[in-house]
């Protein structure tokens, strides 16, 4: 006896091809939409900031004429803001992955925990430049200085290398963790040579991502007061400073035409700097997956 009719499988089976191909072009067209758009706005970027990318361009300050304007205090000021926030975020944000994970209890705290840490992945940035601004600036004294927007941007950034350090150590085989102790390997043993090594590819991932975002966002820097004209570098932590996204920030709302496209090199630079930490993490990656 026939329990499966031909024809009714063949028609059924249409249908649903009929929808995939559906769904596949309209996911296509969206990809090919963003791809469009991002090479509109850097085709546009190249063509105006191109012909202000020269040493001047790197070696001067700003100043109200847009021939002699410069970038070198953003630059240096925004190498010094990542100075502060690459160590900070990276030590409490995998150091607090690993306590949820390996240590802290799977009950209703720990789930409110990781509820809020998620939550605050996707709180808006000046948010954090309002705690920044009252905590750092105001309470704890530090002024418009890189430790202030260092931690400031640390705060932004943390939710974020926390969930992306929990996935990567819970991708972590537990036969590797058994193996461990199965040779007498203690528990923080276990994880400082086993599991954190093995969860490094992961965890580098999503630190350069976030840090990538703290390093282009305006909002929290514009809330705490950072200055966008300096006419000088900073000497240490504790010293004022102007970030890229600042000064490409100012010479973007100024009324003169010229100053757009400064605005445009100063765009380059910092899609350079972006590129440069994403292939540095790439390398570092593939070399630390290569050990296991």
């Amino acid at each position: 006896m026939n329990y499966i009719h031909h024809d009714t499988v063949v028609k059924r089976m249409s249908k649903r091809l009929l929808k995939n191909k559906i769904y596949k072009m309209l996911f296509l067209s969206a990809t090919l939409l963003a791809l469009l758009v991002l090479a509109v706005l850097g085709y546009r970027m190249i063509i105006q900031g191109t012909g202000y990318l020269n040493w001047d361009f790197f070696n001067n300050f700003s100043s109200r004429f847009p021939q002699n304007a410069g970038i070198k205090a953003a630059l240096v000021g925004s190498i010094w803001l990542l100075a502060v926030v690459a160590p900070v975020s990276l030590i409490l944000g995998v150091g607090a992955a690993v306590y949820l994970e390996e240590y802290a209890k799977k009950n209703r705290i720990t789930m409110f925990i990781q509820m809020n840490i998620s939550n605050l992945a996707g709180v808006p940035s000046i948010v954090f430049g309002l705690l920044g601004l009252t905590i750092f600036v105001r309470m704890l004294g530090m002024g418009k200085s890189v430790l202030a927007a260092g931690l400031t941007m640390s705060l932004l950034i943390l939710p974020v290398i926390i969930v992306a350090a929990q996935e990567a150590i819970r991708a972590v085989p537990n036969e590797l963790r058994e193996a461990s102790y199965g040779i007498g390997a203690t528990k923080w043993q276990t994880i400082l040579k086993v599991v954190l090594p093995s969860a490094i590819p992961g965890i580098l991932t999503g630190g350069i991502l976030a840090l990538s975002r703290a390093i282009g966002e305006t909002a929290p820097l514009v809330v705490i007061g950072i200055p966008v004209i300096i006419h000088f570098l900073p000497e240490s932590i504790f010293s004022e400073f102007t970030a890229l996204p600042m000064q490409i920030f100012d010479w973007a709302k100024r009324p003169q035409e010229e100053f757009q496209y400064v605005a445009a090199a100063g765009i380059l630079v910092l899609m350079a700097v972006l590129v440069f930490m994403n292939s540095i993490a790439v390398i570092i990656r593939n070399k630390f997956s290569k050990r296991y």
